[in-house]
């Protein structure tokens, strides 16, 4: 019985030895050494991109605020509002290589060559022969101007005769032009008339852009100096059929406020003109077209027409060239 009790006592401290031994070792038995037991955790630096969620349950730790934000954002990420743009950088790593001076006038030669450069530019944008019944004749519509991207000097003439006769217009206007957005300009200046009847003067206000759906539009308001008050309004788009076959439809209006016999112009709507040209760009710059125009007289205007022999209204073949410098 002795023998039996001592053998039970053995049995039992070996049962609650090995458990405690494997929870202690794991599988590094299979081994034969042992792991060395696993370094605790160093508390982790803040990271810039800790979701509040995540913090809340302790992975990971926000950053701080920066300084002047609510959020920690920056650059493109800060919520739209009116705060003043940061400075613009004055450490220009350059001057550490090279005499400060000199890289400054390199500097504003840069902008001046992007953004800041003024340009010459003369257009034709109608040169012209006109076939008619009755009489051939002549058009031509040029516009040149000078300036940077916001103010310019600009200069537009048109004009018509008939061949083998004097010139029969001829309109000058000398404008200062102001950008007032990226796709429409102000314009302001003197107009001179010139051709048959008295000579004109006017002052002239209006604009000219590109519109929505690529319609180049132009609209000035002109007051004489006789009192006479008179407007026009045009506009033309180009129909690419090709990268160089382009249609171009294009309409004209011209208003009065009252009646100028002298010039033959009679109030409300004095007259129409609506055109259709194709032309081919052999290059950017020079590009000849043919076409269809139908002009109409309208009210006393087309009266003061009739009553000078004049036909009220005419469909003109024309063939020309577009062309600017």
């Amino acid at each position: 019985m002795m023998r039996a009790a001592l053998l039970f006592a053995g049995l039992s401290a070996f049962a609650f030895t090995v458990p405690a031994a494997a929870q202690h070792g794991g599988h590094g038995g299979h081994g034969g050494a042992q792991p060395a037991p696993m370094p605790m955790p160093e508390k982790s630096a803040p990271d810039t991109a800790c979701a509040p969620e995540h913090a809340a349950m302790g992975h990971c730790t926000p950053a701080q605020e920066s300084p002047g934000t609510a959020t920690g954002a920056v650059g493109t990420d800060l919520p739209a509002g009116d705060a003043p743009a940061p400075p613009p950088p004055a450490d220009w790593y350059a001057d550490r290589l090279y005499p400060k001076g000199e890289m400054e006038h390199s500097r504003h030669a840069m902008m001046l060559e992007n953004g800041a450069q003024t340009t010459a530019v003369l257009s034709f944008n109608l040169a012209e022969y006109q076939a008619r019944k009755g009489r051939d004749g002549y058009r031509w519509d040029a516009e040149g101007w000078y300036g940077g991207d916001i103010n310019r000097v600009t200069v537009k003439s048109e004009g018509e005769g008939n061949f083998g006769e004097a010139i029969e217009s001829v309109e000058t206007q000398l404008l200062y032009s102001r950008a007032v957005d990226a796709y429409f300009n102000l314009q302001a200046g003197v107009r001179q008339d010139l051709g048959h009847g008295p000579d004109r003067t006017y002052a002239t206000i209006g604009f000219e852009g590109l519109a929505p759906y690529w319609f180049e539009i132009e609209g000035a308001l002109f007051v004489s100096n006789k009192g006479d008050v008179s407007a026009r309004i045009e506009g033309y788009y180009d129909q690419r059929i090709t990268q160089q076959l382009i249609l171009q439809p294009m309409a004209e209006f011209n208003v009065a406020a009252q009646d100028v016999p002298a010039l033959g112009v009679g109030s409300g709507l004095s007259a129409m003109e609506l055109g259709l040209r194709l032309r081919y760009e052999i290059v950017r710059e020079f590009a000849p077209y043919v076409g269809v125009e139908w002009a109409r007289k309208f009210g006393d205007t087309a009266r003061f027409a009739r009553a000078v022999g004049e036909d009220r209204s005419s469909v003109s073949l024309v063939t020309g060239v577009r062309a600017w410098f």
